[in-house]
């Protein structure tokens, strides 16, 4: 019985009898003495004397308890947790808990044994990699390969100077010769994007992290893709590694095969329509004879009506093919600007706080030319850039004094190549790919514009801070009747669906869910190919209180599909799986007012990773997401924290450490984990009233 109780409950039983043990003695003695002094006088004495010394007696030991408690107990149990999580969830580093000053050598042992284990974990990774070299050609013959990779890799210090660089990195940067080590990475890229980039990661405070950036070189104006990740640190200037690459030669290629595939279509659907045409205007019972004039006309037109819906799909579709990923629109401005002035235009460039969904190195192409040819029209070549939300995409306008750009003349300039060398890319290949189009009108008195919308992807703003959710507990829904397969299953072998939802608010009875994402982890591992990820049309305005934590606006959601059809998805995407979720009350409150709308039950099994921290790291700890990430070593992504499918990755994460820790403390199947949960529910309820920060 003993045995189940946790280190904290076992002190204190024992402190409690101790009391009663000290009282029980203390009356024994007294009541001997009195009946040996046979005073009944006395007896008022004895008693208040009594009275006096149980209650110092019970004082005392509740303060001894405390100090034990506070000094001794939860930094054992701290020093636990933070050592299970060494053994089992491959966290590194030395262990360091403050509270543990009075246990003598129990911290320094047990920092010692984990840095044992980590030096064991390193030997074996220094081993294999020792190997790995043994088989590997010798020193040159790497650093010949460094040289020659086809991404540009340069190493800078937190100053931004050079030390490390390839040959490729040499030529993206159209330097002439070596560009020099110990010399400064803004004489060969501008350093506008790199500064933001490198404070964002100094700021996240996460070594692991990185960030994609849009990058211009300073000569030629070039627009290169960019990845930059710190290194050092504990810095607090730390430096980093950044590759660059360029992507001119994949975009050409692409643009010939789609330029081939057009042509495809086009040339099959005119005979096809010229040979419909001439059966249309025939007269029917003339040569050829009936049955094959029905025949041919049937085949003509069953040829056009194919021909025409596969250009149409072709046409739908063709944006999925493309490079289109999230680019900052600073990032952007940036390379327009230095493309510009490379031109030899001025441009007031304005600031734009949103993430976009282009493919910003044609876009930059397409804009910085239009400028230059509507410079080449009329004297002087300033121009004013603008990027606005509008709705669900960015509006870019290009502004300038003077007379307007003629429509046709637009169309034409859009047909010639954007790039020397590269006739395939066209201004109108590029509005193709991006599903868009760009026309003139006026902006203001004496000042015309050319507008060109694209699809914006989210708002990109500072970290919201975190803020708490309503907390509202049903281990009903824990339920043996439904889970009774289950509890006997080991942890290992289930399929689980980690999920999280965004809201517009906080009130599960009466918000509704914006965006919701799954994942699946089948046989111990996340299967990165099968992934649950939708906005959700909530029938209601989305406050713009809950937009500044998910950026999820109104716009976005407009012509997403409502719960009715996602539920469906959703639960038949989890079906079979145990749900799991970082404060799994919330997200569940949610999907039961969803259950009349899709006519199904979520009856599945749930864990709850709040619970789940709180029994393998103790209840006086903080449980929120980004806190267990930290705790296991995990790295949220900044732009992904307070997205659906960001949390989600993260939960999934955490999750698969925590497996291996609860392995470790002895529950090896879902029903010892359930039991133990259910022990701790009630000290988690008000402690996560308390702790719980992730929305």
């Amino acid at each position: 019985m003993l045995d189940r109780l946790n280190l904290r409950v076992r002190i204190l039983l024992f402190f409690a009898a101790l009391a009663v043990g000290a009282n029980v003695a203390v009356s024994i003695g007294l009541f001997l003495a009195y009946r040996r002094l046979s005073a009944p006088e006395l007896l008022p004495a004895f008693q208040q004397v009594g009275l006096v010394a149980g209650l110092a007696i019970l004082g005392l030991v509740t303060w001894i308890w405390y100090l034990f408690d506070a000094n001794v107990a939860l930094p054992i149990i701290r020093l636990a947790s933070k050592l299970r999580a060494r053994a089992h969830a491959a966290v590194d580093g030395a262990i360091e808990e403050p509270t543990a000053r009075y246990l003598g050598d129990l911290e320094p042992a047990a920092s010692a044994t984990a840095l044992t284990l980590a030096e064991t974990r390193n030997a074996l990774a220094e081993s294999v990699a020792r190997e790995t070299s043994r088989l590997s050609s010798e020193k040159a013959r790497l650093e010949a390969l460094l040289s020659d990779v086809p991404v540009g890799v340069l190493l800078c210090s937190g100053d931004h100077q050079l030390v490390f660089y390839n040959g490729p990195a040499t030529d993206l940067m159209n330097t002439a010769g070596a560009p020099g080590l110990d010399r400064n990475l803004f004489d060969y890229l501008r350093d506008g994007p790199i500064r933001h980039a490198h404070q964002r990661l100094v700021e996240a405070g996460d070594p692991d992290a990185a960030s994609d950036i849009l990058c211009t070189t300073v000569v030629g104006a070039r627009v290169l893709a960019a990845r930059m990740r710190l290194i050092g640190g504990e810095t607090t200037k730390p430096g980093y590694v950044l590759t660059l690459r360029d992507v001119t030669s994949a975009l050409a290629s692409y643009a010939r095969r789609e330029a081939l595939l057009a042509e495809v279509f086009d040339r099959v659907r005119r005979p096809a329509a010229n040979l419909q045409t001439l059966f249309e205007v025939l007269p029917p019972g003339t040569c050829p004879p009936p049955d094959v004039e029905r025949a041919l006309r049937q085949e003509v037109g069953g040829l056009a009506a194919a021909i025409t819906d596969l250009g149409a799909r072709h046409d739908e579709s063709r944006h999925d093919g493309w490079p289109l990923s999230i680019t900052r629109a600073s990032d952007l401005l940036d390379g327009l600007r230095a493309r510009m002035e490379q031109a030899g235009l001025s441009a007031e460039i304005g600031e734009a706080p949103l993430l976009l969904r282009c493919n910003g190195f044609e876009v930059i192409g397409l804009v910085a030319t239009l400028a230059a040819r509507v410079a080449a029209r009329r004297t002087g070549n300033h121009f004013r850039v603008t990027l606005t939300e509008d709705g669900t995409e960015a509006m870019l306008r290009l502004v300038w004094q003077g007379a307007p750009l003629p429509v046709g003349l637009l169309e034409d300039w859009l047909g010639e190549p954007l790039e020397p060398g590269v006739p395939e890319v066209t201004g109108r290949t590029v509005l193709s790919t991006h599903t868009t189009e760009i026309w003139p009108e006026p902006a203001a008195p004496g000042e015309n514009a050319l507008c060109l919308p694209l699809r914006a992807a989210r708002r990109a703003g500072r970290r919201p801070r975190p803020i708490p959710r309503a907390v509202v507990y049903d281990f009903e829904l824990l339920s043996k009747a439904r889970n009774e397969k289950v509890a006997e299953a080991r942890l290992e072998d289930l399929t689980y669906v980690v999920f999280d939802t965004e809201t517009t608010g906080l009130m599960p009875s009466q918000d509704e869910i914006v965006q919701i994402a799954a994942v699946r982890i089948v046989n111990g591992r996340r299967v990165e190919a099968e992934v649950f990820d939708t906005l959700v049309n909530p029938r209601r305005p989305i406050p713009p209180s809950s937009t500044e934590v998910h950026g999820i606006t109104d716009a976005m959601v407009a012509d997403a599909p409502d719960m009715t059809e996602v539920g469906r998805q959703f639960h038949k995407f989890a079906e079979g799986a145990v749900l799991v979720a970082h404060n799994a009350p919330f997200d569940m409150e949610f999907l039961r007012r969803a259950e009349l709308l899709i006519d199904r039950r979520f009856d599945n099994p749930i864990l709850d990773t709040v619970l789940l921290s709180a029994v393998l790291f103790g209840q006086t700890e903080v449980h929120s997401l980004d806190a267990l990430a930290h705790r296991l070593g995990i790295t949220i992504p900044e732009e992904a924290r307070h997205t659906a499918i960001g949390d989600t990755v993260a939960t999934a994460d955490a999750f698969l450490k925590l497996l291996p820790m609860l392995q470790g403390r002895g529950f090896e199947t879902f029903g010892a984990v359930l039991s133990e949960v259910r022990r701790h529910g009630r000290l988690l309820k008000d402690l996560n009233e308390a702790n719980l920060t992730d929305a």
